[in-house]
């Protein structure tokens, strides 16, 4: 094939790729990959006080139906770690602190007497601000709906690091479907969808590491999340 012949094909393949977008975009079916802006969180410009109050009103999944408390979180709000687990549990809903049953008794005891911080100095939360009925599974539309308070919390505090506390948050601060085995004992960036950092700030590191809850059932576990704790300290002290 010679040179003009390769021309004119390539000119009618260009001319056929551009009459089919303008077809495209005349159907709508590719109008929004284009033109449409990223949303704004409806929670973008809230403080923490205002935010939690937004939540405690929050009636936008099925889960306000069974709810005692909305737990929304607790700690420090200029912490430079912070917990996030799955959902609260029984006595979480009941009192409306994350962490407070004997798995939270455990995670106090990880802080205060291996990392010689105490409770206050550290902010904890979940990913889900509600109790799921028998401590079941977060089911998707729940995250979707209540995960948004979750990155707000986040933007808002700035945490240098994150420990991700079982398979359900550290997939979902990771996007991603491995198992906290595999994921557990090294330090993984941040990929929550639409999180702002501050300029002057890096994006939050997140360590996963094993639910306190699991430690429970499997005592070996904890030589395990001492390493992961161990690296958090480090990379604390490092500034």
């Amino acid at each position: 094939m010679d040179s003009n012949n390769l021309r004119k094909e390539y000119v009618e393949l260009i001319a056929s790729v551009r009459e089919y977008v303008e077809e495209q975009l005349q159907l709508g079916f590719i109008e929004s990959e284009i033109n449409e802006p990223e949303r704004e969180s409806p929670y973008a410009n809230l403080d923490l006080p205002t935010l939690a109050a937004d939540a405690a009103g929050c009636t936008k999944c099925g889960l306000h139906e069974t709810r005692h408390s909305v737990v929304f979180g607790v700690g420090n709000p200029e912490a430079d770690l912070m917990f996030i687990g799955e959902a609260p549990g029984a006595d979480e809903d009941q009192q409306g602190e994350p962490f407070v049953g004997r798995a939270g008794q455990l995670l106090t005891r990880i802080i205060e007497d291996g990392m010689q911080l105490k409770r206050e100095d550290v902010y904890i939360a979940n990913v889900l601000k509600c109790r799921p009925p028998g401590n079941r599974n977060p089911a998707p539309d729940e995250v979707e709906t209540c995960s948004p308070y979750l990155v707000r919390q986040i933007e808002l505090i700035q945490p240098k690091v994150i420990m991700a506390l079982g398979s359900f948050a550290a997939q979902m601060l990771l996007g991603t479907k491995t198992g906290i085995t595999r994921l557990r004992g090294e330090f993984h960036p941040c990929n929550v969808p639409g999180l702002r950092v501050l300029p002057h700030r890096q994006p939050p590191v997140i360590m996963p590491t094993y639910h306190p809850a699991y430690l429970l059932r499997n005592p070996k576990g904890k030589a395990d999340v001492w390493e992961d704790v161990k690296k958090v300290l480090a990379f604390l002290a490092e500034g």
